[in-house]
């Protein structure tokens, strides 16, 4: 990846290939910017995600807004008590102090891009791609970045929306 401080004063390219990637079982993480390219303002990620997947538990960011566009599919989002649905060309905001969640809302491989402000949360995918399947590290690594998870949750997520969670698919 072009980085700015390896091209001072040059444009930035990421090719749709490029940064290294984790498959979380149907949550997949492609790290596209991370935060010393942005002076720590902003960080992206691209997140594939598998047809009627929960991404993640039920959580709470301390530090962190989150801002998904959607490139395609429908990407389903818990935002406090509000359900929403967003297709391509759409932007969801999960504001850092609101448990939410999101999940594939349909039967198609969804893609979002992931805008993550500040930067620093795109490595704690890094260190939970490290520990997966660890839930006492994944635990620890989720209080490192305040990140409250509630994996209780899921179970009744997967029940009310139709999905599956990683450690339930076949």
């Amino acid at each position: 990846m072009n980085k700015p401080e390896d091209r001072p004063g040059k444009p930035t390219v990421i090719q749709v290939d490029e940064g290294a990637s984790f498959d979380f079982g149907g949550l997949g993480v492609q790290w596209k910017i991370d935060g010393p390219d942005t002076g720590e303002r902003f960080s992206i990620v691209h997140h594939p995600i598998m047809p009627r997947a929960l991404a993640a538990p039920l959580h709470y960011h301390h530090n962190e807004d989150e801002y998904s566009f959607v490139l395609r599919g429908t990407l389903g989002a818990l935002l406090g008590d509000a359900v929403v649905e967003a297709g391509p060309g759409t932007w969801v905001h999960k504001p850092r102090g609101q448990w939410h969640t999101f999940w594939n809302a349909g039967d198609t491989p969804c893609e979002v891009i992931e805008v993550i402000s500040p930067a620093g949360f795109e490595n704690f995918f890094r260190e939970m791609a490290q520990v997966w399947g660890d839930m006492d590290q994944m635990i620890r690594i989720g209080r490192k970045y305040a990140l409250e998870m509630d994996f209780e949750s899921v179970p009744g997520l997967c029940e009310r929306f139709g999905l599956t969670f990683a450690e339930t698919r076949v």
